[in-house]
């Protein structure tokens, strides 16, 4: 008798037909309680919509206000064949540098001479491109100066497609990670790579020769205004040729930025402003 009991208080809980109640409440009292959430949900949502209004209008579409980035740019060396930042092939087995020289070949076609005049400016050398707004005006989208492929002469691909890999002389580009609003150097004094041996392989390296020369960059690429600014900027490159570096063993080499006002490495970030790689060369004379 209990469980039938117990049957009818659960029957009579969630619907009671002489009170009308569901659930224990009449229709009206759950119309209050879904009207209450349904304003309180409806006014959080506006406050939040109203929030997020208010800081986009503080946000220029163009140029981040805040950037948590390091000011100092990161090196890349192109090619890459993996993670781990080793070049390694033998001078007669073409399979094992090919693809190095096919990964250069991708990454170079941009900067054909055709293409940069189509899209960039020819600009005024050895001093800064600057392009200023007009108060409220914004002086979007920014020119960009043109990066000529041939500036990277026998390392450009176009006199030698294998880019000295089958002669055991590889050429290596390095590339300048973009940091908006950065002015390198003082006063246009053009920032420029270097490449060395680290010390126990310092007599493997043998010369070294940079396109364009001295390895500088010049300062009209500078400074950089943002991917939706300057929709066809192209970053500056250094391409570094080593004319008789060791074969038959691994060379650690080091690349790095100069500039007065470009510290390398720090704290934050031991590699700011360098970059490390192993170069080995293998020979069967």
């Amino acid at each position: 008798m209990a469980k039938d009991g117990d049957k009818s208080d659960w029957k009579e809980f969630l619907w009671n037909p002489r009170t009308r109640e569901f659930l224990g409440r009449t229709a009206s009292s759950w119309g209050l309680i879904f009207l209450f959430y349904l304003i309180f949900y409806t006014c959080l949502a506006g406050m939040f919509a109203l929030t997020m209004y208010v800081m986009l209008q503080t946000l220029d579409e163009h140029r981040p206000t805040w950037q948590d980035r390091l000011s100092t740019p990161g090196l890349v060396i192109r090619p890459r064949a993996d993670d781990t930042f080793e070049i390694v092939y033998t001078k007669e087995d073409t399979e094992s540098w090919d693809l190095y020289a096919q990964t250069l070949d991708k990454f170079l076609q941009p900067y054909n001479d055709s293409l940069q005049a189509q899209k960039n400016h020819e600009c005024a050398p050895d001093k800064y491109f600057i392009q200023e707004d007009s108060g409220e005006v914004k002086n979007n989208p920014k020119r960009s100066c043109q990066f000529n492929r041939t500036v990277l002469q026998s390392c450009s691909g176009i006199d030698d497609r294998y880019y000295g890999y089958r002669e055991g002389q590889p050429c290596i580009i390095i590339k300048l990670n973009r940091v908006i609003g950065l002015l390198p150097g003082k006063d246009n004094q053009a920032p420029y790579v270097t490449c060395a041996a680290k010390k126990d392989d310092a007599d493997k390296i043998g010369e070294l020769i940079y396109f364009p020369p001295n390895g500088t960059i010049n300062p009209m690429y500078f400074p950089y205004y943002g991917k939706k600014a300057q929709v066809n900027y192209s970053q500056p490159l250094v391409a570094v040729k080593f004319l008789n570096i060791t074969h038959n063993e691994d060379v650690n080499i080091e690349c790095k930025i100069n500039a007065e006002n470009i510290p390398v490495g720090g704290e934050r970030d031991k590699f700011a402003g360098r970059v490390s790689f192993k170069l080995r060369i293998n020979s069967k004379n």
